[in-house]
């Protein structure tokens, strides 16, 4: 088969070309399109293996983009950080979207804090996603910290210095104040392990409780605290923000070279601290 046009998916989908070039530009226009036709739109460009023409004249470019939902480019500095320097290590200039409809003029696009449209997956568009996609079947590239693997060696290092009754808080914490830690330790608990989110609040309640840490309790965070909390360093691991940037621009380039995607974790460093002590 030649080269596949929009008149054949039209076909294909049953519907004008007209809708087809609403549905695979991005439908910027805000025309108003039943979801099954856009779906069925999408699903015929994917079946006859469609490449966007649009996305042939941004080749080469030496563009990558970089596509974020809300505040995300406030939220991740670290990240974008680690993007600019391994772009620039790269040759690659960056270009920054506010919204999806456009990123075709870069060769491939980074895509930070939401989702990434099925336009672009249907077009074959290189895309990778910072963070980890858990849809089933997701033809998405991605990379992303390994906090399973952290967390877990966090909890086993609790283990080896003799602790058993470990008491462990996720966000949201809920009702956390004094009390709280009293009964926790009245309990028989002997660590807390918090989630990041929820740290500040731990160690607020903490204090108010009297408690001392490592002394009454032993304290990891899964992550690292904010800078300047008081007392001793906390026990936990480091979430590599910027090198997470690096390796999402290397892996898009290694998906605009070679159209293979694949997932990508990254090691977090253990951060030893001082809050972990052996049980007596």
């Amino acid at each position: 088969m030649g080269r596949v046009r929009q008149t054949d998916i039209a076909r294909a989908a049953g519907v004008s070309q007209a809708t087809v070039s609403v549905v695979l530009g991005g439908n910027r226009t805000g025309v108003r399109l039943a979801e099954s036709t856009r779906l069925r739109v999408l699903e015929a460009a994917r079946q006859l293996g469609y490449a966007d023409p649009l996305g042939k004249r941004a080749a080469h470019t030496g563009l990558f983009g970089i596509c974020a939902a809300g505040p995300a480019f406030e939220a991740h500095q670290p990240v974008l950080a680690g993007i600019e320097a391994e772009a620039a290590a790269l040759g690659k200039d960056l270009i920054m979207f506010t919204a999806s409809g456009r990123a075709r003029l870069a060769d491939g696009c980074l895509f930070l804090g939401g989702p990434v449209p099925a336009e672009l997956l249907a077009t074959g568009f290189p895309v990778v996603h910072i963070g980890r996609l858990a849809e089933p079947g997701s033809r998405v590239s991605w990379v992303d910290a390994d906090y399973a693997s952290a967390s877990a060696e966090v909890l086993a290092r609790l283990r080896r210095a003799g602790h058993r009754r470990i008491r462990r808080l996720r966000a949201p914490a809920g009702t956390l104040d004094a009390a709280t830690v009293r009964g926790w330790l009245d309990e028989g608990a002997t660590a807390l392990v918090v989630d990041e989110a929820v740290f500040a609040a731990a160690h607020r309640a903490l204090r108010a409780a009297g408690v001392e840490v490592p002394g009454d309790l032993s304290l990891a965070v899964l992550g690292r605290p904010p800078s300047g909390t008081a007392g001793p360093e906390i026990s936990g691991f480091e979430v590599p923000w910027r090198a997470l940037g690096r390796e999402a621009v290397r892996l898009l380039a290694s998906v605009v070279a070679t159209g293979a995607g694949e997932h990508r974790l990254l090691t977090c460093p253990p951060v030893a601290g001082a809050t972990i002590a052996p049980l007596a």
